[in-house]
């Protein structure tokens, strides 16, 4: 019998893929589905990205290299520049990858010695799944943090034991957060470097949320790192700023080191980005226009769905920022609420996807158009009025 590796037994599937699974059984019959539970918004990739990829289509293919087009590094230095006011090397501390979640996964193979004593990594969950199964492959073992509305869904290393952190390899960072849509500030990066550093510990924060905020821009942890990254990466990427999910482009920057390990470790992987890619994520990098468009599309939508949260009373949480929403359950079961809504034919996750500290909330993905929100909304409403789904 072929044998199998323990992760995935541990791991098991991916937890949205139940849901994606009924959302195609109802979407097969052609009626209207509105489905919130993926990031993958419907609004079409700008023109001058998909006409930057076309262009740079040769008629011969090459291999492209990990370390990426000079030009395309220079491009996320640029914006790193312009957007956060930091200054990074483009030659010694970027280096673009097949978005953030295969760069999330693969980066514990650069730092975490399955043999040594320091074997754990800590992330909140609710989360992105990704840090622990990046961890479980790497031969780690994940440590999450439950984090809480009382806390603003920020993960505090100054609370957790000494022994916690001395354990530890990596600390995980995500804000604007993926699926509260909690934010966070400068004081609390510069606060979460302090203790980091303080046992030894890389701090990496995963900021492919980072252009999707209403109130003030998100600030990223190199700004708190008064020039000195030493044991600090950032991870970007252009799936949600830019509309390109599909394309799979991002990068990570930061400790000059540490960049130089993951130039080691890439070529092994085989994930660089194809050069026509690459063309795209520069003409991406190098345009703002479009994500302030962007951004002013998405806080319609958030519009319409606040309004209906706000009008039946449903608890909001977070939310500050990202393209989600994250909702108390009305009833407090989250999975059953999920699957009541489903009869409408509106999709969404369960909390609970996102890890035990998820359970009893719900995340919304500003996924339709406006007007498909304006639908989704009209038909929750009946529902609850009609009494097929419960009062909050």
């Amino acid at each position: 019998m072929v044998t199998s590796n323990p992760a995935l037994t541990q791991l098991g599937g991916n937890r949205l893929a139940g849901v994606q699974t009924l959302a195609n059984q109802l979407r097969a019959d052609g009626l209207p589905l509105y489905d919130f539970a993926i990031g993958d918004p419907d609004e079409p990739t700008p023109e001058v990205i998909r006409t930057a990829l076309v262009e740079a289509l040769g008629p011969v293919s090459r291999y492209p290299t990990a370390a990426g087009q000079p030009a395309l590094r220079t491009a996320v230095a640029g914006w790193f520049s312009r957007r956060h006011g930091v200054d990074v090397d483009p030659d010694t501390e970027v280096i673009p990858t097949s978005g953030s979640k295969e760069a999330i996964f693969h980066l514990p193979l650069a730092v975490l010695d399955p043999q040594g004593p320091r074997r754990h990594v800590l992330w909140g969950e609710p989360g992105y799944p990704t840090y622990a199964s990046g961890t479980v492959f790497a031969g780690g073992v994940s440590d999450p943090v439950t984090l809480t509305p009382e806390a603003g869904w920020r993960l505090s290393l100054s609370q957790l034991p000494p022994e916690r952190l001395q354990r530890a390899c990596i600390a995980w960072l995500n804000h604007p957060h993926n699926p509260t849509g909690a934010i966070a500030d400068l004081d609390w990066y510069r606060e979460q470097l302090a203790v980091a550093r303080a046992h030894d510990l890389l701090v990496v924060s995963d900021e492919c949320y980072q252009e999707i905020w209403f109130d003030e821009p998100a600030p990223s942890l190199l700004e708190a790192c008064d020039g000195d990254r030493t044991g600090v990466l950032a991870v970007v990427s252009l799936s949600k700023r830019s509309g390109m999910t599909g394309y799979r482009s991002g990068a990570i920057v930061g400790d000059p080191e540490l960049i130089a390990r993951l130039k080691v470790l890439r070529p092994h992987v085989g994930t660089a980005s194809p050069d026509f890619v690459q063309a795209a994520a520069i003409a991406a990098w190098n345009d703002q226009s479009h994500v302030d468009e962007r951004r002013e599309v998405f806080r319609a939508k958030r519009a319409v769905l606040l309004d209906h949260l706000d009008r039946h009373g449903i608890e909001v949480s977070g939310s500050e920022a990202t393209f989600y929403l994250w909702l108390r359950a009305p009833g407090g079961d989250d999975a059953a609420y999920a699957e009541a809504l489903l009869h409408e034919r509106i999709v969404t996750s369960p909390g609970r996807a996102f890890g035990p500290g998820g359970a009893g909330w719900l995340r919304l993905a500003l996924v339709p158009t406006v007007e498909g929100c304006r639908a989704a909304a009209a038909a929750w409403a009946a529902a609850i009025e009609g009494g097929r789904l419960p009062q909050a």
